[in-house]
């Protein structure tokens, strides 16, 4: 997976009512003329980059603001408009992909199945099914009408927060409470940062010295200002604890910083954000990481927990199976953490076994989870495997996987999912229980080995007797390492293993320095290879370690 591409901070303003007033008033008027030019964006429509009239908008901004405001306000609604558009256009293959599977389902007779296509079950459930397919009818009619035009629907503050006005009963809410979280998201107080300006950003400027945060006002608000040249001083100041070394190194080279100057109506805080691109950097493959032998940690997903296992360059696991519980459950905010200190722990293990980085399933249900019960099931069970679904979150876990192990100095190899379970549970939990000895193993755990094991290119499927369970005791050949050995034409060869001598005349000297027959029979395990019995006073002792 690819390193992330920026970093972002926040620290939290501590600002007297004076500051706060002043914010809002900064806020609402710039936020108005960013609703306008919104709009006018829509109303352009579809248009390539160099019709979207963004630099006469800029200079009817200008007017009203200053030139660095007008530029973030069309930057801020270009992206929108775009972000919307994308939406769209992912709402639309969804709508589609529904619709054409409920009808597949539809054109069977009820409790029948018709070339591996199941019918409904009962008459009731696919009366429902019609009326739900002419619905998505019209929601897909419109999202066409949409795109073919080009005008999405965006609402500033999002639309959860407009349809909870009239249910503030249901929200938990007063008119006032509501109104404070519509008007604070609402506020537009975001500045672009700029290279070559002083400490990175023109417009909101913080000094690397004390932290003092100063905000260039717009033209018809200067009577405001309390500092020179049309700019007001706030009387807190930031300290930017987390990545704060990244952070000065960028402002005192007067390289681009993007500030942010954000509301939380429900804690009464303000924060500020700071965020900046990273350069991006060529990370291994995993056949550079297999030539290296490098280890993996390989990182098996599951709801309610993380199974993983240390494999080796040759894909042989090291060391005990680990198991990390996540509970995902509360509010976001909690989730989210609780997500964060799972992989921390995860990181740990991974340094402490010198890995070179962590392999993962890529994991991505959107297409079951857009179709829903027409192809993860009905009933019990069908239930029961939808709330699996539902408690695995994939992409933030690869998300967050990404940027923790980057920062970690860590890679991420994202493999492809097929298989790994079922292969696994058949080929090595076997072998990971004996060689456990006091931890249980599972088939999560034995499905993170098979996910290391594609990461490093190896195949998942273990030969015949390659491990035995204790080579102290037991000496056990690879059955399935077969050579047929060059014969005149006519007669048997039978398939010889890799123990068995090549009659041949070449020789060459083994590890023990003695002579023995070509080729020298090779262990894949890592340890040196027992020496014959008879041959000499050492093989007495047994296999060398």
């Amino acid at each position: 997976m690819s390193a992330p591409a920026g970093a972002r901070i926040r620290d939290r303003l501590r600002m007297s009512t004076c500051d706060a007033e002043v914010l809002r008033i900064v806020g609402d008027h710039l936020g108005g003329h960013a609703r306008a030019d919104l709009a006018e964006r829509v109303r352009i429509g579809r248009v390539p980059v160099k019709d979207n009239r963004r630099a006469e908008r800029k200079r009817a901004l200008t007017a009203v603001s200053s030139s660095r405001w007008a530029g973030a306000i069309t930057r801020a609604s270009d992206d929108q408009y775009q972000l919307s558009l994308r939406c769209l256009f992912d709402e639309r293959t969804s709508l589609r992909r529904t619709i054409a599977e409920i009808r597949q389902r539809l054109a069977v007779p009820c409790g029948s199945r018709v070339s591996g296509v199941r019918g409904y079950p009962s008459r009731a459930e696919r009366a429902q099914k019609q009326r739900r397919v002419q619905i998505l009818d019209v929601r897909l009619a419109e999202v066409e009408r949409r795109i073919t035009a080009g005008h999405p629907a965006i609402v500033v503050a999002g639309r959860k927060l407009a349809r909870s006005r009239h249910h503030l009963a249901a929200a938990g809410l007063t008119a006032t409470q509501w109104r404070e979280r519509w008007d604070a998201h609402r506020l537009f107080l975001t500045a672009d940062g700029e290279s070559g300006a002083p400490y990175g950003n023109y417009t909101i400027t913080v000094e690397p010295s004390d932290g003092t945060v100063t905000i260039v006002l717009p033209e018809p608000l200067r009577h405001l200002a309390n500092a020179p040249r049309g700019r007001y001083r706030l009387a807190c100041t930031v300290t930017f604890n987390h990545r704060r070394d990244e952070w000065l190194d960028r402002i005192i080279a007067n390289r681009s910083v993007r500030y942010e100057i954000v509301c939380d109506p429900v804690r009464g805080r303000w924060y500020l954000d700071a965020s900046w691109s990273t350069p991006t950097t060529a990370l291994p493959t995993p056949a550079g990481l297999a030539a290296t032998g490098a280890r993996l940690l390989a990182v098996d997903l599951n709801a309610g927990h993380l199974a993983a296992c240390v494999v080796d360059a040759h894909g042989n696991p090291v060391g005990p199976p680990i198991t990390i519980p996540t509970d995902l459950t509360g509010p976001t905010s909690q989730r989210d953490g609780h997500l964060r200190q799972a992989i921390s722990e995860l990181i740990h293990p991974a340094r402490h076994h010198d890995c070179a980085g962590l392999a993962f399933e890529n994991l991505g249900f959107a297409d079951a989870r857009t179709t829903g019960r027409e192809t993860m099931g009905h009933g019990r069970r069908g239930k029961t495997f939808r709330r699996t679904v539902a408690g695995l979150p994939t992409a933030r876990f690869r998300d967050r996987l990404a940027g923790m192990a980057h920062h970690a100095g860590l890679a991420v190899v994202a493999v492809d999912p097929a298989y790994t379970s079922r292969w696994g549970t058949q080929h090595w939990k076997a072998p990971l229980q004996q060689q456990s000895k006091t931890a249980i193993v599972t088939s999560h755990h034995a499905a993170a080995v098979a996910i290391g094991r594609r990461a490093l290119g190896h195949g998942i499927r273990r030969r015949p007797g390659v491990t035995a369970h204790d080579q102290r005791i037991v000496a056990r050949r690879a059955t399935g390492q077969t050579a047929l050995v060059p014969r005149v034409r006519g007669t048997a060869s039978p398939p010889r293993t890799a123990g068995t001598p090549d009659p041949g005349d070449k020789t060459c000297r083994d590890r023990s320095n003695r002579l023995a027959p070509f080729p020298v029979p090779q262990d894949r395990s890592g340890r040196r290879p027992a020496m014959p019995v008879g041959s000499d006073g050492a093989a007495d002792i047994g296999p060398h370690r």
